[in-house]
């Protein structure tokens, strides 16, 4: 038996800590996981922290002709079935909220868009262990 599996496919988590828009951060972080898919990597997880909480904005409205980051997001996801996992204390701090944060708190809507999930610090550290790879943008 070979102890040292050179042919393993291997299993990424992607940490987004900046936001859609402002920097270069998110976008990369999209087109890595891109090119992982495209190199027959799996991605397994993507989680959003501090900042990159706000790639998960439903409200965001960028003009027809940018890139749109959110319904690229949305479309990866569907297309590899990762998750798309929002820090809830980060994301609660920016005014963030799912549908059952609006009703708790009496709000009339919420702004978190509906393929993202409000999730502890404990699905970042699940990813981490069962993921080959974890890499920070």
């Amino acid at each position: 038996m070979d102890i040292l599996n050179l042919n393993k496919i291997l299993t990424y988590c992607l940490l987004v800590t900046e936001p859609a828009y402002g920097n270069q951060q998110a976008i990369n972080a999209w087109k890595f996981a891109n090119t992982l898919i495209m190199e027959g990597y799996i991605l397994n997880t993507i989680f959003f922290y501090q900042n990159g909480v706000y790639n998960g904005n439903k409200l965001m409205l960028p003009a027809n002709d940018e890139f749109n980051l959110l319904i690229e997001w949305k479309k990866l996801a569907k297309k590899t079935g990762c998750k798309l996992n929002i820090c809830v204390s980060a994301a609660l701090r920016r005014g963030i909220i799912d549908k059952t944060e609006a009703k708790n708190n009496n709000l009339f809507c919420n702004n978190l868009d509906e393929d993202f999930v409000l999730s502890g610090l404990d699905s970042l550290a699940e990813a981490m262990l069962i993921c080959d790879r974890t890499v920070q943008f």
